[in-house]
């Protein structure tokens, strides 16, 4: 499954005011003292998890991004180099100066849903995510904790969709709205049936199992009408979700995706996570 980077672009502000200040301190400290410090983030997308973190470590930093769409890694090539203070080319990698920072960066097209354990074959400090562990299947993540906990690397994952989602103002058909956009979401999504509102504790489950202390924190979506334009996307791309289940009639559909129009809020829940191998 992949994503536009009009998409991509439109949420990434709201991500990043949204993610737990408190969880990436803690990241933060964990890795104060590593040099470089050595980072990848699987189903990466057009960057932007490495542009929330980056600030918040080392000065030396080696970056590997995964993802399958070769679009999507061209683009965060390019906006990677626009968002530094200067970026060349080095032996195949974006090598970015910000500030006093020097982040080296690797682009890897992979298939995370069949190889992941390959692509965690290679030096790493810490994996990153973001919006990425409700598209995939339980059994995947135990798979995928399994091959971590070999290694012992540490997880820092966030904007795991958790649930949570209520809309001002409120809708007469908001709940059924709410759980056939649920049942969408465990649809497979290409990595098996997905855990979708179920994932982070599904996720750490499977990390507890393997040895991980985790430590969660809340980083909800607190949209108002300074983010109309994601909150006119959001309930067109849920509108279209629930179509495809069939499970709410149309009429009800289309009334609630007009009233979403006058929509003044939303709260859409996530969970971010980090977790140690003790």
């Amino acid at each position: 499954m992949s994503f536009s980077p009009e998409w991509l672009a439109l949420r990434e502000p709201v991500d990043h005011r949204s993610l737990s200040a408190d969880l990436r301190a803690q990241v933060a400290a964990y890795f104060a003292s590593a040099s470089p410090v050595r980072v990848m983030d699987m189903g990466c997308g057009s960057g932007s998890n490495l542009r929330a973190l980056a600030d918040h470590l080392g000065n030396a930093q080696h970056w590997t991004l995964v993802d399958w769409d070769e679009n999507l890694l061209a683009h965060a090539r390019d906006a990677l180099a626009q968002w530094g203070e200067g970026a060349r080319d080095e032996d195949g990698a974006l090598v970015i100066q910000r500030g006093n920072k020097r982040i080296e960066v690797l682009f890897e097209r992979a298939d995370l849903a069949r190889h992941v354990a390959h692509a965690l074959e290679r030096p790493l400090d810490l994996v990153t995510a973001a919006a990425f562990f409700d598209l995939v299947s339980e059994d995947w993540m135990d798979g995928f904790s399994a091959a971590l906990a070999e290694r012992s690397t540490p997880l820092y994952t966030t904007l795991t969709y958790n649930g949570v989602e209520q809309w001002s103002p409120r809708h007469a058909a908001d709940g059924a709205m709410r759980e056939a956009f649920h049942a969408h979401q465990h649809s497979d999504k290409g990595f098996g049936p997905a855990a979708g509102p179920d994932a982070a504790d599904a996720l750490a489950r499977s990390l507890t199992r393997q040895g991980y202390r985790v430590a969660r924190a809340s980083s909800p979506w607190l949209l108002t009408s300074i983010d109309a334009r994601l909150i006119d996307e959001l309930a067109r791309g849920a509108a279209n979700a629930v179509r495809e289940t069939g499970l709410v009639a149309e009429a009800d559909v289309g009334s609630w995706l007009a009233a979403r129009a006058q929509a003044t809020g939303c709260e859409v829940g996530h969970t971010d996570i980090f977790a140690v191998k003790v």
